[in-house]
């Protein structure tokens, strides 16, 4: 159902704010410069620290805005699953298109509890599920076994796969075939994936370079591996320059050098120290982003 190059969105604050005005805008252009999907209130998004009110708030304006040009997959997990269906709910009456669900965090549970998890939120929501596993960030990890009896759920469409190995998407598809759309939730090995059967990414360099990382996508799709990997490594020292501080610090500075976006964060995140931003800086400047 899900395949190309989507963007986890940043979101735009001002002042303790949802910046509207700036979401509808990072909108528009990523959309314009080729993107496939939009996935706002991920962990790119800071959900951790949105109300329940302000997550609403940003799916609307997203969808309001993208005007069903690309499709919205919402962002609506929890480590609660009684949170997680009514975050669910409300993406739905927002008009989300598809829903991210993360593992629960922290809580750590059993494959059992995953299971039972998704399957709580499927049954709950009729809308397509795709499913995020990210074991660096959240302490807990969905293993191939579990996914594909989650494959065999109508409503679980796809996985964006953050474990980092390349063999961890082979096993998932050896479980599960074409059943699942695996998507990558890696920007520093997008291209490795494509190759062993990803579908597409997810990405947070898209928030900066969403052109580069969809004519990544549009060559692999087309047949182009040449260009495919080529375009993969000039991606990859901004995609290493994104992640050298907490994800989304870095994306948000970069943004702001460009003057998209304030780069406001939200505590416990902070502006991004300056050796670093300095040497994201550069990369930019050698993508032509910044002058």
């Amino acid at each position: 159902m899900f395949s190309g190059a989507m963007t986890a969105l940043v979101t735009p604050m001002r002042d303790g704010q949802i910046d509207e005005a700036a979401l509808e805008a990072l909108v528009e252009w990523q959309i314009g410069e080729g993107i496939d999907a939009l996935v706002p209130c991920g962990t790119t998004g800071e959900s951790a620290t949105l109300t329940h009110e302000e997550h609403g708030k940003v799916i609307r304006r997203v969808v309001k805005a993208a005007r069903k040009r690309v499709p919205v997959i919402a962002g609506a997990g929890s480590n609660s699953t009684a949170e997680a269906v009514a975050l669910s709910k409300d993406a739905k009456e927002a008009g989300a298109d598809a829903l991210l669900q993360i593992t629960p965090y922290y809580n750590r549970p059993t494959q059992e509890g995953l299971y039972l998890h998704f399957r709580a939120i499927a049954e709950a929501v009729p809308l397509p599920l795709v499913l995020y596993n990210v074991p660096a960030r959240t302490g807990c990890d969905l293993l191939p076994e579990t996914i594909a009896r989650l494959a065999e759920l109508p409503s679980v469409v796809a996985v964006k796969e953050a474990h980092g190995t390349v063999q961890r998407t082979q096993q998932i598809i050896a479980r599960t075939g074409d059943r699942l759309a695996i998507l990558s939730g890696e920007d520093a090995i997008n291209y490795p994936l494509y190759a062993v059967g990803a579908r597409g990414c997810i990405s947070v360099v898209s928030n900066v370079a969403p052109r580069l990382v969809a004519e990544g996508w549009d060559a692999h799709a087309a047949g182009d591996s040449a260009r495919a990997r080529k375009l993969h490594y000039d991606a990859l020292p901004l995609a290493e320059a994104l992640f050298s501080e907490a994800s989304p610090i870095p994306a948000k500075t970069a943004l702001g050098l460009m003057g998209k976006m304030s780069p406001e964060l939200r505590l416990p995140h902070h502006p991004m120290s300056e050796a670093p931003k300095q040497k994201l800086r550069a990369v930019m400047q050698q993508l032509g982003l910044v002058k």
